[in-house]
């Protein structure tokens, strides 16, 4: 497990963040996203899809469940549990995204944490209370498949 804090001060550092660190996503991988309502998860993301190459505006999926962005290098599937807090009793074929083509980004994760896989980056965004607009981005590697890789050059 290898864990890394990374502050930005803007929306803007966010978002570029988030289009570097896709530079070593590849099919399969799965990011748990955390944090507070707006805190930055969709902006995080929308720099995530732009780094894959994905051109298609980035919004997040409350209300959808999931969003499916393709067009880029590889897809990504932008996944909000929110709404399941108390409706977790079926498959929901969560491992087919998991296991499949493409990036997957769980937001809100902790509802559906039977189905995650063990392997998995995890990501946790929170206010910089020393920077109106900055955040403290927390990111855990878990799992052998992500040791190696720099996501955008982070050590």
């Amino acid at each position: 497990m290898k864990k890394i804090t990374i502050q930005t001060s803007s929306y803007d550092e966010t978002e570029n963040f988030g289009k570097q660190f896709a530079s070593d996503l590849i099919p399969g991988d799965v990011i748990l996203l955390n944090g507070d309502l707006g805190v930055g998860k969709t902006t995080f993301t929308r720099g995530i899809a732009s780094g894959l190459g994905i051109t298609k505006n980035v919004k997040s999926p409350t209300f959808t469940l999931i969003r499916e962005y393709k067009g880029g290098r590889i897809p990504l599937y932008h996944m909000d549990m929110y709404r399941l807090e108390d409706s977790m009793d079926e498959d929901l074929g969560f491992s087919e995204y998991f296991d499949g083509d493409g990036v997957s980004i769980v937001e809100w994760p902790q509802f559906i944490k039977d189905e995650l896989p063990k392997d998995h980056i995890s990501i946790s965004i929170r206010r910089n209370l020393e920077s109106e607009d900055g955040r403290i981005i927390e990111i855990i590697l878990r799992g052998d498949k992500y040791q190696a890789r720099s996501f955008g050059g982070i050590k």
